[in-house]
């Protein structure tokens, strides 16, 4: 291989691991915490997808799915992110106003 073409399989190379990443990042899932709400409620989702989840509440809550995930509290703009990877339903709740329902089903 000649000195171009592997700077140009280099750069082929970086340009393709930034495309994934890009496309990686585009399948990621938002949910809104809002007015003690998270939206949308339900979503689906596939294994290997990540979900964030964003406090727009001026006050703190969380977000805990029973001995799968638990967030920190998150004050007014926090966030909190978890990739799904396995198949299921995961009902989640926000333990310091636990009435602050939402599912996930993973496929």
């Amino acid at each position: 291989m000649s000195s171009i073409n592997r700077r140009d399989f280099g750069i082929a190379v970086v340009a393709t691991m930034l495309l994934s990443a890009r496309a990686a990042r585009a399948e990621d899932i938002a949910v809104h915490i809002d007015n003690f709400v998270f939206e949308p409620a339900q979503l689906t989702v596939k294994v290997g997808q990540t979900v964030t989840w964003t406090n727009r509440d001026d006050i703190p809550h969380t977000v805990v799915c029973a001995g799968k995930f638990r967030s920190k509290t998150m004050d007014t703009d926090g966030t909190f992110s978890f990739t799904f990877t396995a198949p299921g339903d995961y009902k989640y709740f926000c333990s310091l106003h636990p009435h602050m329902t939402g599912m996930v089903k993973v496929e």
